[in-house]
């Protein structure tokens, strides 16, 4: 990578410094808006199964692209962390579901794991039935405790056979194993399972494992590879809703859809056209190119128009970014019964001409760079800043960009700062305060979102950052091999704002949080004892059983030398 030369550093600081004195907040921060959400809105948190459950290997399980990225130990991954047990999830299901019922949510969102359930990806080589088994009992739990499943086909875990035998996303044929894999779902699942998501941000999944290499498969396939599994992937999710709908929706009444995820892009200088069009370029970059092509059937043409112009630029015959026929873009337009969301902060976006002799690259396609306000409170994880205002813009742009489609807001929360105490998450409460306030503005301006889930139940395995980045309502102690769950402050202002389905009045308000960190501070004394109790319990099941034994050799060689 070529150093950045002072002269920019010293303007890139001018610029923030610039940022920080004159667009010191937005006119939708300046009053918090108590009220209610609709009647049947529904509150739920999520998870992914690769992050939680653990068990890689255990009851007919196959390898994914994951199990062999983390097992590399190349330095992949913050610590070279593996989720081999992650949660343990896969063996605390019944006590996961009773913090579900703490929390009072209407649903949950978790994700399916292909190899769980299809050990070498293909569905005509082998059904692991004790993977049908496993999620069939959960589907159930859950349902018998009134809490609503929201599943997700894949989240990421592409099984490794596919990726060994076809090249993973860069073959056109995962679309076939894929609908072939979601229709194995939907027989086995659809008679309880109403909502489906296809995949969980594609964009992510695509970029960072076929251009940077910071996710699984780790390819670094500069500015094509991306584009090309991007591709494959939009037209899995076509068969799939295909799939669904001539086959299953008559029977099981159920919705498919997709999660998105996407950062706001706010214009630097709000009366520069350029910086106005950079900030229109970075949205359709990153929600766009997924959902233009399922709700207008193409990727943006802003997307087409500066692809195409780079390659030529680069040399090449054809744009980078390939093409649908006719025939594809019909089929693809309208595969969404809803739209989910997924969004964490905010970005101050200016235009940037790169230039096309650097090489291809996502990056250099797009001719515009990212800024943060250096006053926007950090939540402690590279990038994120809490910046509840973002999070009403993005879901208004949505709605009237694809044609007021019903909303689920899938992935939305915060991570754990290091300095703060374990349980007593305070930002964390005040991010949630934020975001779902600007989301229930958002319902007020005519947005039509009928669900929120907050991310996520626990603390889990975060891909290349391993255990350092904690999202979870509920702290796990990863070096505990019960792995024992125990509730943040946010546990129970988040139940607070379910149970009143918004924000009644300032006064209710104000005293969820003063009882939150209330019921935390009792809680970080029992996580402060955990040790002592560890200890004892060692003590219970290692050294009380040998010294019973040793009584019983003792008494027993006594009894010899009275008999003799």
């Amino acid at each position: 990578m070529k150093p950045v030369r002072v002269t920019t550093l010293l303007w890139m600081l001018l610029l923030v410094l610039r940022l920080g004195a004159t667009r010191k907040g937005s006119p939708e921060e300046a009053s918090f808006y108590y009220g209610t959400f609709p009647l049947g809105f529904s509150w739920g948190v999520g998870s992914s199964a690769y992050q939680t459950e653990g068990a890689w290997d255990q009851d007919g399980k196959g390898p994914s692209i994951w199990d062999v990225f983390t097992h590399s130990g190349k330095g992949k991954v913050l610590g070279n962390e593996t989720a081999d047990v992650a949660c343990d999830g896969y063996y605390k299901v019944q006590e996961d579901i009773i913090l579900l019922r703490e929390l009072h949510v209407n649903h949950y969102r978790f994700s399916l794991s292909w190899p769980r359930l299809l050990p070498t990806g293909v569905r005509a080589e082998q059904v692991n039935k004790k993977g049908i088994q496993f999620y069939s009992d959960l589907i159930d739990a859950l349902l018998s405790s009134n809490i609503t499943p929201i599943v997700t086909l894949h989240h990421w875990d592409l099984p490794q056979l596919l990726q060994v035998k076809y090249g993973g996303w860069q073959n056109v044929s995962m679309a076939n194993y894929f609908r072939d894999y979601a229709n194995l779902c939907f027989e086995a699942f659809g008679d309880r399972v109403k909502h489906w998501i296809t995949f969980s941000d594609p964009r992510a999944m695509a970029e960072k494992g076929y251009e940077t290499g910071h996710h699984a498969p780790g390819l670094k396939l500069r500015g094509t590879g991306l584009y090309k599994a991007a591709h494959h992937i939009i037209k899995a999710h076509a068969q799939a809703w295909h799939s669904y709908n001539t086959t299953w929706r008559s029977k099981q009444q159920g919705l498919v859809g997709i999660s998105l995820n996407c950062d706001w892009g706010e214009p630097v200088d709000i009366s520069n056209p350029k910086d106005i069009e950079a900030a229109e370029r970075y949205l359709q970059f990153c929600l766009g190119w997924f959902a233009n092509p399922i709700y207008a059937g193409d990727y943006p043409q802003v997307m087409k128009d500066y692809i195409g112009r780079k390659s030529a630029e680069q040399g090449l015959e054809m744009s980078r970014l390939p093409v649908f026929s006719l025939q594809e873009k019909s089929y693809i337009k309208g595969t969404s019964d809803f739209l989910g969301l997924g969004h964490f902060t905010t970005r101050y976006i200016m235009e940037r001409k790169n230039p096309s002799r650097q090489g291809p690259s996502h990056q250099n396609d797009r001719d515009l760079i990212e800024l943060v306000d250096p006053n926007w409170p950090d939540l402690g994880s590279k990038g994120l800043y809490s910046v509840p205002w973002g999070f009403r813009r993005l879901l208004n742009f949505a709605q009237t960009q694809y044609g007021d489609p019903p909303i689920y807001v899938m992935e939305n929360g915060a991570p754990q700062k290091f300095h703060c105490t374990q349980l007593c998450d305070e930002w964390r409460i005040q991010y949630l305060k934020g975001y779902i306030n600007e989301m229930l503005k958002a319902i007020k301006d005519g947005a039509n979102i009928k669900g929120y889930t907050s991310w996520s139940l626990l603390d889990k395995f975060e891909w290349e950052k391993g255990y350092s980045d904690r999202y979870g309502f509920y702290y796990v102690e990863f070096n505990d091999r019960n792995k024992p769950r125990y509730p943040k402050a946010s546990v129970q202002y988040y139940k607070k704002i379910i149970i009143a389905n918004g924000f009644p009045n300032p006064r209710e308000v104000e005293s969820w949080y003063l009882k939150a960190l209330e019921t935390c501070s009792i809680n970080n004394q029992r996580l402060a004892a955990e040790p002592l109790l560890s200890h004892m319990q060692m003590v219970t099941e290692i050294v009380v059983p040998t010294v019973c034994s040793l009584c019983v050799l003792i008494t027993a060689v006594l009894l010899m030398l009275l008999l003799k």
